[in-house]
């Protein structure tokens, strides 16, 4: 298995986009740090599961990544537990839609810290160990948002296009190291944090579910397909591969052609 003996941490890890890339890096034969909000008896039976199912290490570890001291805390949480992280994917993040005069502070904070900074945080933390061993792989989770914007995100816009940011600078700064960073965008993935413009696109049809992901889709997404979250697992995986030994600084779309238009 092609990260056989490598550990990852993938922050955001226990639904959604963040369990299937967790899955997909296990499938490849890594060790996987989970990371997440709930109780830790429900982690820890995430984790389980994982283990049972690929055959690797897995744990769980809890942190709130709107604290910076937690947030900065995780690598070396993680780092106890299965050693320090060989990958590391920053996908936590949390939304809200708002027109900028009535934009909560609050909010705004809260989306920078958990998508931004918490990843400038974790990069911070794993960047020397990788730089020893000579070999290191992050991967940020993005957003189309990160390359493009629409109305009523503002918080969200600034956050991932700061995370391209950040992440083709580090880019730089590791090239030589054996470290490759790397961003992915998706475009509309099927995911709870989209569910909120579902339903509102959807009471506009007496509630189709369907009806309102096709009409969300059709302003943005040319192949009008809602993406599972398993693809943006795969991408991870190749990305973390030897294969992918010579891409970096890339912010790569997985967006049904969004950004193309």
């Amino acid at each position: 298995m092609m990260l056989e003996s490598r550990t990852a941490l993938v922050t955001g890890s226990t639904q959604g986009i963040g369990l299937a890339i967790a899955r997909s890096l296990a499938h490849s034969g890594a060790n996987v740090v989970l990371h997440g909000i709930e109780p830790n008896d429900q982690g820890d039976a995430i984790a389980e599961t994982l283990k049972t199912t690929y055959g690797v290490q897995a744990v769980y570890v809890r942190a709130n990544l709107a604290l910076a001291n937690e947030a900065s805390e995780l690598v070396a949480s993680a780092s106890q537990l299965l050693g320090a992280p060989d990958i590391l994917v920053n996908n936590a993040g949390i939304q809200y839609t708002c027109g900028i005069e009535s934009f909560p502070v609050d909010r705004w904070d809260a989306i920078l810290a958990v998508n931004l900074s918490a990843a400038f945080h974790s990069m911070k933390a794993v960047v020397p160990s990788m730089r020893t061993r000579g070999w290191g792989r992050i991967v940020n989770i993005a957003s189309v948002h990160g390359l493009v914007a629409s109305v009523n995100k503002g918080a969200y816009l600034a956050a991932k296009h700061g995370l391209v940011g950040l992440s083709k600078g580090v880019a730089l700064e590791t090239a030589t190291q054996g470290i490759t960073v790397n961003c992915i965008c998706p475009g509309w993935t099927d995911t709870a944090i989209i569910q909120p413009q579902i339903d509102l696109r959807a009471a506009k049809f007496g509630g189709d579910r369907a009806a309102g992901i096709r009409d969300l889709l059709s302003e943005k997404q040319p192949n009008q397909t809602l993406l599972p979250p398993e693809r943006i697992g795969d991408v991870v995986a190749f990305l973390c591969s030897d294969s992918a030994a010579g891409i970096t600084g890339v912010a790569l779309p997985v967006d049904g052609g969004w950004t193309a238009q």
